[in-house]
């Protein structure tokens, strides 16, 4: 296969998947490429991306790092198949490319789960919400910047997959805009949260023993668990996070939050609140 002018995350993230399995089995490149009978570096461009890698040879490669864990090699086969240009990718070039990394992730992803401590989830902005945030951006975006980041957040909302948006109170409280949009956007939250995949939590300011989550995380399931990602936005952009000590250690943090958080019935009736006093 042609080497790829662009990676992907997750065309990185199926690459090291195999290293780690290369790795674990003790091999090197080298030994690896002379059991596979393929050559060395192209043991090396598949473990960075960089070129595509057919089923039947993740199947091979797993045989060859006598890695027995069957779901996991139907789960990297599955990756490897993935073929064509998705949604996202009509967008490159007009977004930053960490966007269309997300917008990926949870594509394939089979649940997601959200916690946002000072904005509401991307994933329930109404169109007057997002207008705001992107109008306020610096440096400030053209009118034509503006109208395409819009487009591509409200096409990624809709998915169907298990959805648990773990908000602050905090977050409910800012206005991005005026008192209106700010109405309307908690209203919108109270409608997504009535579909059936969608569930919103909320930390009130009252809970006690909160402290030390206040970074914006995405934890996307996988296939299966090893595959799980963590997506943390930071102020120099996306860090995606899959080591296995990671994934554990953001499991723990997403407990921490559940049990800091409302039940869903009692997080509806805050929100509700919210909007009757406005």
């Amino acid at each position: 296969m042609p080497a790829r002018s662009v990676v992907t995350a997750r065309q990185e993230r199926l690459g090291a998947e195999l290293r780690k399995l290369r790795e674990r089995a003790g091999l090197t490149g080298r030994e690896a490429a002379r059991a596979a009978g393929i050559a060395e570096t192209k043991v090396s461009a598949t473990e960075a991306g960089r070129v595509g890698v057919s089923a039947e040879r993740v199947r091979h490669l797993a045989s060859q790092y006598a890695c027995d864990d069957a779901a996991l090699v139907d789960a990297l086969a599955a990756m490897a198949t993935e073929r064509g240009r998705g949604w996202w990718e009509e967008y490159r070039g007009w977004v930053p490319s960490g966007y269309l990394d997300l917008a990926e992730l949870e594509h394939h992803a089979v649940c997601l789960t959200n916690f946002e401590s000072i904005y509401i989830p991307g994933l329930l902005q109404t169109d007057e919400h997002l207008r705001a945030i992107f109008a306020s951006a610096v440096p400030k975006l053209s009118e034509e910047e503006l109208e395409m980041r819009v487009r591509f957040r409200l096409r990624r909302q809709g998915l169907p997959v298990p959805y648990l948006a773990v908000i602050h109170e905090a977050a409910l409280r800012i206005r991005a805009a005026d008192r209106e949009v700010a109405r309307n956007q908690l209203l919108h939250i109270l409608e997504q949260s009535e579909l059936p995949h969608v569930t919103v939590r909320v930390v009130p300011f009252d809970v006690d023993g909160f402290a030390g989550i206040g970074a914006p995380l995405l934890y996307a399931g996988g296939l299966v668990p090893q595959l799980d990602t963590v997506l943390l936005d930071t102020p120099h952009g996306s860090a995606f996070l899959d080591a296995e000590a990671q994934l554990r250690r953001y499991r723990a943090i997403i407990r921490k939050l559940e049990a800091a958080a409302l039940g869903s019935v009692e997080s509806s009736e805050l929100i509700h609140r919210l909007v009757q006093s406005m």
